[in-house]
């Protein structure tokens, strides 16, 4: 099949858990079918020529430069308050900008695929759903449910009335979109049981989490004592809500039996004020941008992911465990992926009891190689990309499939 990939945000670099699984997954598909990639990014993020590797593994790549204002900007503060009469939510419609939808109906227009995969929700706003032939919406959350939940722990009336009018319209967003494709991808069981509200079963798929376990691999070298690690880009709200009620619930109880505890948190973009708390506590180590996550996970005892609030790709949770790390999450965190609380992997929702699971691994070096090699078999064993490639491209080829069949049954009835 000759597939036309479009997502929004860009592809390189590959600095979150979005783009790792976008990127590998169609890399995958250029195995079995003949892919395109049309994508739109920021021009001051994320530059056009960091896209040129990709010109060697994709038929075409059509990368188009976008004026996004920067996060927590005055100029972003004025985007949004001209959004306010727009009937799309902001997190969309600063992508979803008209010109882009043209520029796609002219590559359509031009060349003759055979399907297209809308990669992300927010994608969609560019998407001619009216284009004759399979579209196929690939969902990595549940868009609305993440903002939902900002709303209801919120303390901050303005971000709270933010937060609800973001939820209310991507709501509307997922609906409309979800019901409107071809087929649709999910990356759970969870997810797909959600979206089956809008559409039928056999227009919904599982695409599970993959992850690069030759990359990552158990690491033999010396653990540095008493260390905790969390990797994750950290301009995404949840990460940094998480690690802010990590560093002020958690770790304080970690530190009453290992007074020399440290954690470091590892990702892009984190804001001032985790920089200032890393900074400010000592034994705190806040990372930014770095080249390898690799060493951190190699030298770390325990790896968390002390998140509150849904979403996210999870990738985070699969890399650790390739890395055959022992792994501390909260249930929402490690939300839809196939673990076994116990087996390979450790659950709590609480601060006591995610102090008592961290401290019980501190103490106990068998036990945490012992959830560390059966995490790492896991992965290794299901989720490599190479395995979820293929069925990837299983599942859109049945897509494409369906699509003729109803097309045929329409034009005979």
């Amino acid at each position: 099949m000759k597939i036309i990939w479009v997502k929004s945000g860009g592809l390189l670099p590959l600095n979150h858990g979005g783009r790792i699984r976008s990127y590998h997954l169609a890399k995958e598909l250029t195995a079995h079918h003949d892919v395109s990639l049309f994508t739109f990014a920021s021009e001051a993020e994320d530059p056009i020529p960091a896209h040129n590797p990709l010109k060697q593994i994709f038929q075409k790549v059509i990368c188009l430069p976008i004026k996004i204002p920067k996060a927590r900007s005055l100029r972003e503060s004025l985007y949004y308050a001209r959004n306010l009469i727009s009937s799309l939510p902001y997190s969309a419609s600063k992508y979803g900008q008209l010109w882009i939808g043209r520029e796609l109906r002219a590559v359509l227009a031009q060349d003759n695929y055979d399907l297209l995969l809308c990669d992300f929700l927010l994608t969609a706003a560019v998407v001619p759903w009216d284009w004759p032939h399979p579209k196929v919406l690939f969902t990595h959350n549940i868009e609305a449910a993440i903002w939902e939940q900002y709303y209801r722990v919120s303390k901050n009336p303005i971000w709270k009335a933010v937060s609800y009018r973001e939820y209310r319209m991507l709501e509307r967003m997922e609906r409309e979109h979800v019901s409107r494709a071809d087929h649709v991808l999910a990356v759970s069981q969870n997810d797909r049981d959600f979206f089956l509200r809008y559409t039928k079963r056999e227009r919904m798929s599982v695409i599970p989490t993959g992850v690069d376990t030759e990359y990552f691999h158990p690491n033999i070298g010396k653990e540095d004592p008493e260390s905790i690690v969390f990797t994750g880009s950290m301009d995404w709200l949840a990460n940094e809500d998480g690690i802010l009620f990590f560093v002020e619930k958690v770790l304080p109880l970690v530190r009453y039996r290992f007074p020399r505890a440290k954690l470091s948190v590892v990702g892009r973009r984190p804001s001032e004020r985790l920089k200032k708390i890393g900074a400010r506590e000592q034994g705190v180590e806040i990372t930014g941008t770095v080249d390898d996550i690799r060493p951190y996970l190699a030298r770390c005892c325990v790896y968390v992911v002390p998140l509150l609030v849904g979403g996210g790709t999870r990738i985070k949770i699969f890399e650790a465990m390739a890395a055959g790390k022992a792994v501390v999450s909260t249930t929402i965190g490690a939300e839809g992926l196939p673990v076994e609380p116990e087996e390979n992997i450790l659950l709590a929702d609480d601060p006591e009891s995610m102090a008592k699971s961290i401290v019980e691994l501190l103490k106990d070096s068998a036990r945490r190689a012992r959830i560390g090699a059966s995490a790492r078999r896991l992965v290794a064993e299901s989720y490599s990309w190479k395995s979820v490639g293929k069925t990837l491209a299983s599942v859109l080829e049945s897509a494409a499939a369906g699509f003729q069949q109803t097309m045929q049954e329409k034009e005979t009835s």
